[in-house]
């Protein structure tokens, strides 16, 4: 039977011109990266659920994107990291919010759905978790690039009120299906630059931005979080799927509609239960990546690659 992947670095405003060959280039090597990682475990008969952890701690460890390494900040200079893990065997699942020390965050959300009876957990408590089931810990310097720290200084200096003013949802995510015909979806990210209140977006939230069900499809989403949330759109689609009958891409653009017409922005990848890969944004760009076992590999970035 035939496999997929698709993964992203997050959608937003990168037109052709925004990014200088240096960074272009350094954000298509890491996409290619966690498809390589991704890809292997599926070319070997592994489990959707194990290649797209793969994938996605390829992407956390990728300064190109926000998770992981290369973070945005909070307003008070830190870093806080949310992710989310889920199987469609099952509809188990895992997340995690606000994690400060866990070098690899969707990792701990395998955990918290593996070796807890929980679906979630936050703040304290889920770095203390990590650290007691063994999962590699860094420490916040290992996060946080100069160039986070010039930007969250540049927000400030204008006034400090909004966040994310360059539009640029650096999340990531992978959705695969396996050669047993099981979906799997996975989305880490840093938030928004400047977050604040313990701020948490759609990312860890299953059915906002992560959702996976053998019944209908796997997706990622990134994007404007609170409108992701109101939407609820990673479970939206898979029911549009479900219980409406329509396609996967029909089912996409009109939630994706929806969540836009709530004045949010952003993208979603996605596989369906045959193993289809698809993407969708309403953005200018979005850093993205797919291989499959009758097409290849294709990375993109701009809106004019497809």
């Amino acid at each position: 039977m035939s496999w997929s992947l698709v993964i992203h670095g997050g959608a937003g405003v990168i037109p052709r011109g925004s990014l200088d060959a240096a960074a272009d280039a350094a954000a298509r090597r890491s996409l290619a990266d966690a498809l390589d990682a991704g890809s292997a475990i599926l070319v070997a008969g592994g489990s959707a659920l194990d290649a797209v952890e793969a994938a996605v701690r390829v992407l956390e460890d990728a300064p190109s994107f926000n998770a992981g390494r290369g973070a945005v900040l909070t307003r008070e200079g830190t870093v806080e990291l949310d992710a989310a893990i889920m199987d469609g065997r099952d509809r188990r699942a895992g997340a995690v919010a606000q994690v400060t020390r866990a070098r690899h965050p969707v990792s701990v959300a395998r955990a918290v759905m593996e070796r807890s009876p929980h679906v979630m957990l936050v703040g304290r408590g889920a770095d203390i978790f990590a650290i007691g089931e063994g999962l590699e810990p860094a420490e916040q310097d290992h996060f946080i690039l100069p160039e986070r720290r010039r930007q969250l200084d540049e927000l400030l200096a204008g006034g400090g009120d909004g966040f994310d003013v360059d539009m640029k949802y650096g999340t990531v995510g992978a959705v695969a299906r396996d050669r047993d015909g099981h979906v799997a979806a996975a989305t880490s990210t840093g938030g928004v630059m400047g977050k604040r209140w313990g701020r948490v977006g759609d990312s860890p939230l299953i059915g906002a931005g992560t959702f996976a069900d053998d019944r209908a499809c796997a997706v990622s989403c990134t994007g404007s979080g609170e409108h992701f949330i109101r939407a609820g759109v990673a479970r939206e689609i898979a029911a549009r799927i479900r219980l409406a009958g329509e396609d996967p891409a029909t089912a996409t653009a009109t939630t994706m509609a929806d969540m836009a017409a709530l004045g949010g922005t952003g993208g979603v990848i996605l596989v369906d239960a045959a193993g289809d890969p698809l993407w969708q944004f309403t953005t200018a760009g979005m850093y993205r990546g797919r291989a499959t076992s009758a097409a290849g590999r294709h990375v993109a970035i701009f809106g004019d690659e497809d």
